[in-house]
C-alpha cells in the first residue's frame, strides 16, 4: 500500500470515527453508567464488529449483500431492532436509591457483565447496515487489485481499529467525567431515558437506510 493512499485512508478513518453514530452513543452511555475502565470491554466488542464488517466488505460479500434486497432487508431489520431493544432496556433499567449514613442518597443499578458488554458492542457494529454500505462504497478506493488482498485488509483493519479505539475511549472518558452529576436516582433515571431514547431513535432511523441498487 502506497504511503499517500494510507494517509488518505487514515484521515477518512478519523472522520468516520468522530461522526456520531450508534457506537459513539453506546460508548458514552456505558462510560457514564460504568466508567471508562469497564467501558473498554464494550469498545473492544465494537472493534471486533468493525473488523468483521471490513472483512465482509473487503472480501466481496458486502457487494453481494447489497445486491440482494432480501438479505439487506434482513440485516437492516435485525440491526434496527437490536438498537431499539437496547434503547428500551436502558430506558427501563432498574435504579434503586438508599441512604448512606442517613445523609446522602446512594444509587444502585444493575451492571452488565463483561461478556454482555462485549457482546453488546460487537452486535451494535456488526448489525449496522450503514457500516456495510460505507465499507462497500469506500473500501475499494484504498485497495490495489495488483497486490495481495490479505495484507492490505490487515493494514486497513488495524488502522481503522486504532483510530476508533482512541475516539470511542475519548467519548467514554468525556461521559465518565460527568458521573459526579448523576449521584441520585432521579438523575440516573433521566440519564438512562436520554441514552435509551437516542438508541431507539438511531435504531428507528436504520429502517430508512436504503441500499444502492446493484
Amino acid at each position: 500500500m502506497r504511503w499517500e493512499v494510507w494517509l488518505a485512508y487514515f484521515a477518512a478513518c478519523w472522520v468516520i470515527a468522530i461522526s456520531p453514530g450508534s457506537g459513539a452513543v453506546l460508548s458514552m452511555s456505558h462510560g457514564l453508567s460504568y466508567g471508562l475502565k469497564k467501558t473498554s470491554t464494550t469498545i473492544l466488542g465494537l472493534q471486533l464488529g468493525l473488523v468483521i464488517i471490513l472483512l465482509v466488505a473487503g472480501g466481496g460479500l458486502g457487494a453481494l449483500l447489497l445486491a440482494s434486497e432480501e438479505a439487506f432487508l434482513v440485516v437492516k431489520t435485525v440491526g434496527a431492532a437490536y438498537l431499539i431493544y437496547l434503547g428500551i432496556q436502558q430506558w427501563r433499567a432498574r435504579v434503586e436509591s438508599g441512604k448512606d449514613d442517613g445523609k446522602d442518597a446512594s444509587v444502585r443499578m444493575a451492571v452488565m457483565s463483561p461478556h454482555r458488554r462485549f457482546a453488546t458492542g460487537l452486535l451494535t457494529n456488526v448489525t449496522n447496515p450503514k457500516g456495510i454500505i460505507f465499507m462497500v462504497a469506500v473500501l475499494p478506493q484504498f485497495i490495489d487489485p495488483t497486490h495481495p488482498l490479505g495484507p492490505q485488509l490487515a493494514i486497513l483493519a488495524a488502522t481503522m481499529c486504532g483510530v476508533d479505539l482512541v475516539v470511542m475511549h475519548g467519548y467514554a472518558l468525556l461521559a465518565s467525567r460527568m458521573q459526579g452529576l448523576f449521584r441520585n436516582a432521579r438523575a440516573v433515571r433521566w440519564q438512562n431515558r436520554f441514552f435509551g431514547g437516542v438508541l431507539v431513535a438511531v435504531g428507528t432511523a436504520l429502517f430508512f437506510v436504503r441500499r444502492h441498487p446493484a
